[in-house]
């Protein structure tokens, strides 16, 4: 979906929208494609949250084609998300009907990133609209470490860059949902490099939570536990309810119920 469709699924209720930030190849395309094709075997919801509908199927299935087997061609990663001239983030839909038979829309943004780094540097950045976008209509962020970035030969780099991003992607968050996601959690990270990065994120006012995920699996751990830890937290996010005051007041007129100034 592109902005100007998501006035047809915010038509009954805002939807909540999951923002994925990261650097260029930090797998964020990636989460994407494993959610969908976990979903699609059963691995992800429960009778809590049953999945109802998407309004971007050919959407999610282009993502995840690269991680299916195919005859003669073995899963591979998605391709890079290319940056274009677009200024907002293409979205992908997907719905779940609780357990009172309410009706949710989540929209999760993929965008390239390149729009990141930049924005990370200058906020105003003529090209970095797509990610000034995800910074202020996303309710959840995921903000990525690559560990095979931050264990590479450049590591230096990727733990400087992540730590400009991050400090960005906390401050625009202005307390909504936000948490620290690390991706290829089989590749081994010193534990000092790991500590710089929590500190990154660290804020007096709020506890983020962490995760890892990697389509391998890690030692004892299955690759499908992370991407489900990471969902169900997704799927907790609760839109703040307004409670406007109301007094009493003479009369039956419902538009004098909450007073005036």
């Amino acid at each position: 979906m592109g902005e100007a469709d998501l006035n047809f699924v915010s038509g009954k209720v805002k939807p909540i929208t999951v923002g994925i930030i990261g650097p260029e190849s930090a797998g964020k395309t990636t989460i994407l494609g494993a959610l969908y094709l976990l979903l699609g075997r059963g691995n992800l919801t429960t009778g809590d949250n049953v999945f109802s509908n998407s309004y971007t199927l050919t959407g999610w299935e282009t993502v995840a084609a690269s991680l299916r087997w195919k005859p003669g061609q073995p899963p591979n990663f998605p391709p890079h998300t290319p940056s274009g001239a677009a200024r907002a983030p293409g979205m992908l839909h997907l719905a779940f009907r609780q357990k009172d038979g309410s009706l949710r829309d989540f929209l999760f943004a993929d965008a390239p990133g390149e729009w990141f780094q930049k924005w990370a540097v200058n906020e105003q950045a003529t090209d970095a609209e797509g990610a000034r976008w995800i910074a202020r209509h996303a309710d959840v962020t995921l903000l990525i470490a690559d560990r095979q970035a931050l264990a590479g030969p450049k590591m230096g780099t990727a733990r400087n860059d992540f730590q400009l991003l991050a400090q960005r992607a906390v401050a625009e968050a202005r307390g909504r949902r936000l948490a620290l996601v690390w991706t290829k959690g089989d590749v081994e990270v010193e534990s000092a490099m790991e500590a710089q990065i929590r500190k990154a994120v660290a804020s007096d006012s709020s506890n983020v939570p962490e995760f890892t995920v990697s389509v391998y699996p890690r030692s004892e751990v299955d690759a499908v536990e992370g991407f489900r830890e990471v969902f169900d937290w997704i799927l907790c996010t609760k839109r703040l309810v307004v409670n406007l005051p109301m007094t009493e007041v003479p009369g039956h007129d419902p538009l004098f119920r909450f007073g005036r100034r």
